[in-house]
């Protein structure tokens, strides 16, 4: 085998499924793939149709942007952006249209590219955004992606973990109805994510000694039981008994000013109690540089922060931030943990 065959060996291949094809998917994939020089570091696999793509590419005016597709894994070009075929039928796009196409092609992507991260074939996946309504099929009744990446990994728990360079944010319950957040707030499903969180800061981030922080879950974090006795009764007792096992955790804090503060920067990560709470502050911090990682899982699985966008698809108007660190945060993660597992 030549140098340069081994050093493709080496590359890992990184899997992209491409959403809702009306939605900004496309757009964002094409504008973070367009520089060749993310090849020197991956070999990027995007789930989906080269005759989508070629649409969107065309729509962008993106004509410097080159993929070469391909059926299957056999052999991929290395020095080239991949598109795996999904489907082979001409599909009607309708860029900024929520429909049920959408949601059926994004299906097909993303069930093809989970086949492949089960097996190995690919070393992580990125998935563009879906829409969760159009999506919705016999096999397919999540609440989102990381419900049904979930159960396909076979794991009962999962922690959405919102990650950036300057902070990282995990919520205890996710897609659920606020009305339901205060049954889902247990000293046992607490101190899970807390085990889910640092471990995943260890293999995932090669910090050794995570330094974490929980949120309460009422206002004031429940002003000492004046305004709901969960912090007393549930959050703290939590916090301490994950702390009596050498772990450094802190609060319960008032969320409230926690972020505007700046306390945020004190700790690697941040539990928040509901999806608000976590996503609002990550996400007016680190719109175009934040992304979402599904921790707990066998494999590994980001996103952008972002949904499908319709009201800009099509328009050249998307910022591919999110979905470029995406795309090097899953290559990052699954890097540390192949360190991780030969040391």
């Amino acid at each position: 085998m030549d140098k340069e065959s081994k050093s493709h060996k080496q590359k890992p291949l990184i899997g992209i499924t491409m959403g809702d094809i009306n939605g900004i998917g496309p757009e964002v994939i094409i504008k973070a793939l367009e520089n060749s020089k993310i090849t020197q570091h991956l070999t990027p696999i995007i789930y989906g149709s080269a005759k989508v793509l070629s649409f969107y590419r065309k729509q962008l005016n993106r004509d410097n942007f080159n993929f070469s597709p391909i059926n299957d894994l056999s052999k991929p070009y290395h020095r080239k952006v991949n598109v795996l075929n999904c489907w082979e039928e001409v599909v009607e796009i309708n860029p900024g249209q929520d429909n049920a196409i959408g949601g059926q092609y994004a299906f097909k992507a993303l069930e093809a590219a989970t086949n492949d991260l089960k097996e190995g074939k690919i070393a992580a996946l990125v998935t563009a955004p879906i829409n969760k309504l159009n999506i919705q099929n016999d096999d397919f009744k999540f609440a989102g992606h990381t419900e049904y990446l979930a159960e396909k990994a076979g794991s009962k728990e999962s922690l959405m973990f919102m990650v950036a360079d300057s902070m990282r944010v995990g919520v205890l319950t996710g897609h659920i109805p606020l009305k339901d957040v205060a049954a889902g707030v247990t000293k046992e499903s607490i101190i899970k994510k807390l085990k889910m969180m640092s471990k995943s800061l260890k293999q995932d981030f090669g910090i050794q000694k995570p330094k974490i922080a929980v949120l309460g879950l009422n206002p004031h974090a429940g002003e000492d039981g004046l305004l709901g006795n969960e912090e007393i009764e549930i959050i703290r007792p939590a916090i301490e008994e994950f702390k009596s096992k050498g772990q450094i955790v802190m609060g319960p804090y008032p969320a409230d000013g926690f972020f505007g503060s700046g306390e945020h920067h004190k700790f690697d990560a941040v539990l928040a109690m509901y999806h608000d709470q976590g996503l609002i502050p990550f996400k007016s911090l680190t719109f175009s540089t934040g992304v979402n990682f599904t921790a707990g899982l066998p494999f590994v699985r980001t996103s952008p922060d972002h949904g499908t966008a319709y009201a800009i698809a099509g328009k050249d108007q998307a910022d591919e931030g999110s979905m470029r660190t995406a795309i090097f945060a899953a290559l990052d993660i699954a890097n540390s943990r192949l360190e991780n597992t030969e040391s």
